[in-house]
């Protein structure tokens, strides 16, 4: 296995990895729409948190040596599931055309730091 750490996450000292590789496949931690290397979110409401939390996506991939078009399942847990379309606008805009994974969206009661989106993926690394 190999785990998979930012410099300000382990700053941090948070008892998770962003990341963890097990043989092709990378599993990545739920991500929020936090300001980088701060426990506050960012501001802007869903649209700006999901920005947020897909570009801490792609960096935590690009950690890994991987891509938004290696990641093959989502999680998304959403605060209010009627937010569900505004999300969608923005999570399309990283993916390559007609290669989206598959994808569970879950409606929740709350999130860390009342966050309104909250979303963890398993990316596959092995070859074509």
């Amino acid at each position: 296995m190999e785990f998979f750490n930012s410099d300000a996450t382990k700053a941090a000292n948070m008892p998770f990895s962003q990341a963890v590789r097990a043989g092709d496949t990378l599993y990545l931690s739920g991500h929020l729409g936090n300001v980088p290397g701060k426990f506050e979110l960012v501001p802007g409401g869903i649209e700006a948190e999901s920005r947020q939390t897909m570009d801490a996506i792609g960096a935590t991939l690009k950690l890994a040596g991987a891509s938004f078009g290696d990641i093959v399942k989502c999680v998304v847990y959403l605060a209010d599931l009627k937010e569900w379309g505004a999300f969608n606008k923005v999570y399309t805009e990283y993916f390559p055309a007609g290669r989206f994974p598959a994808r569970t969206a879950v409606g929740v009661k709350e999130l860390v730091m009342g966050a309104r989106v909250e979303v963890e993926c398993w990316a596959w690394l092995g070859k074509s």
